[in-house]
């Protein structure tokens, strides 16, 4: 992975180029500052300051050194994603900003050099890094751990299915983890079909070497609260027997976003050393197509006892998060978040950027909203809408895994999963997409953490 800590160094006065921010408002200020020979530059590169993320480097005397003008939206609050397109763009060397410190603009410029090349036979030239000076050193380390957190978001969901199934998911909490001081448990095989029984389900069909398992890690001191993290770990999904048509199968590498997302977020309290007891939970699985798959109009019974009438192979997200929701329920946390990759009806609703986030408590809700705005990783919070639950039954069993008729599917799937949170607990459910469709500076196209910034935010103002 980059080495982002390279890329974000302090400030003790060592010589670098200046970059210049300016915004609309401030851009005729900004004209009359400078040197006759850089406002014809600017006129003829016909740079006004309107257009957030053009930039003009402007050779001082001499021209073996320059300065960067560069524009963003608001000079005042810098976005996360401000400079993202500058380190991309820049020449390498070291930078510092001329009038502010770079606060939450330092993620996009650490992100802006990240790249997924793992599967080109010609990666791109080795461009020399760019530096950026910050005054602010405290927040240095935690702005790192962000960028790292994303990465591996993005490396996991981008990295192919197969590459990465069930043993692989576990490969990469093992690594990501060795040096947390943390207790991991796996369960597979005959004890998973004993003690998670849908997960066993879901996931029976595919080969050998792609079993499914439970990944359980636990870390911090047992007398801190307790705080689930759960995330779906569905590392392919055909749909299973309720086959998905070509269009819908091609990115469904990206089903395991879920559990990429809880991996980094408990990557982010372990480095910010929260005084918590963290429970990461991941149903690792594919949900594949063969003779013993789970079949639509199956009974499947959950660890908690419930039973659940298949309606729809296609909708297994649910069922492996109930079984990891019901463990997670079992610690008794005062706590409980559940990362998934987990409706199409979330992206009609919402579209990629933003998360659909259901939550039991409103004051939860609260804390998860207000950390997603300050850290602009924005979450937009949906109904848990009782009146649907009548479209979950089933004639034959508890509950069914899927409704009819395909209205509310995010919220019925959300209605599901809250049947398996114990009652008194807070819990919050975050129905992303895990994937950008297209570029933007610092965000390639391909997989995205969202949501994780948000809920890492709201859990350090908790627990701080």
């Amino acid at each position: 992975m980059t080495d982002f800590s390279a890329l974000l160094q302090p400030d003790r006065g060592q010589p670098a180029r200046t970059i210049h921010l300016v915004d609309a408002a401030g851009f005729p200020e900004c004209v009359k500052r400078r040197a006759p020979a850089d406002r014809v530059l600017l006129e003829a590169q016909r740079f006004n300051g309107k257009t957030a993320g053009a930039h003009l480097l402007l050779p001082q005397p001499g021209g073996a050194q320059f300065e960067v003008l560069a524009a963003v939206a608001d000079t005042a609050a810098l976005s996360p994603w401000c400079l993202a397109k500058l380190a991309e763009a820049l020449p390498g060397g070291t930078y510092r900003l001329a009038d502010a410190a770079p606060g939450q603009g330092a993620l996009g410029w650490l992100l802006g050099q990240h790249r997924f090349e793992r599967y080109k036979s010609q990666p791109e030239p080795r461009r020399e890094p760019r530096m950026l000076l910050t005054e602010d050193a405290a927040q240095i380390g935690g702005l790192v751990r962000q960028a790292e957190a994303t990465a591996l978001v993005r490396d996991l969901v981008d990295t192919p299915a197969g590459d990465l199934g069930p043993a692989e998911l576990e490969a990469a909490v093992r690594s990501t983890a060795k040096d947390w001081s943390a207790a991991i448990t796996v369960i597979s095989g005959e004890e998973l079909e004993r003690e998670f029984p849908m997960v066993a389900a879901v996931g029976r069909a595919a080969v050998p070497a792609r079993a499914p398992r439970m990944i359980e890690l636990e870390w911090g001191r047992p007398e801190h609260p307790r705080v689930a993290i759960v995330g779906k770990g569905v590392c392919f999904d055909s749909g299973g027997l309720d086959l998905k048509p070509a269009s819908g199968m091609r990115l469904m590498k990206k089903d395991m976003g879920g559990a990429a997302h809880a991996l980094a977020l408990a990557g982010l309290i372990v480095g910010a050393r929260l005084p918590v007891r963290l429970h990461l939970l991941i149903p690792a699985v594919e949900n594949s197509v063969a003779g013993n798959a789970f079949r639509p109009g199956d009974v499947l019974r959950s660890r908690a006892g419930t039973t659940v009438e298949i309606d729809n192979t296609d909708a297994e997200g649910r069922l492996i998060l109930a079984d990891a929701l019901t463990r997670a329920g079992e610690g008794k946390p005062e706590l409980i978040v559940d990362f998934a990759t987990l409706t199409g009806a979330a992206r009609v609703a919402l579209g990629p950027d933003l998360p659909a986030l259901f939550v039991n408590d409103d004051g939860l809700a609260g804390q998860l909203l207000a950390a997603g705005t300050k850290v602009v990783d924005p979450l937009w919070r949906m109904p848990l809408w009782s009146g649907y639950d009548d479209m979950l039954k089933s004639d034959v069993a508890d509950l069914a895994n899927s409704a009819e008729g395909g209205m509310a599917g995010a919220v019925t799937a959300a209605l599901f999963l809250q049947r398996f949170v114990p009652d008194a607990t807070p819990w919050a459910h975050l129905d992303t997409f895990a994937w950008h469709p297209s570029a933007k500076p610092g965000r390639p196209k391909g997989g995205e953490a969202l949501g994780v910034r948000a809920v890492f935010g709201a859990l350090a103002a908790r627990y701080a």
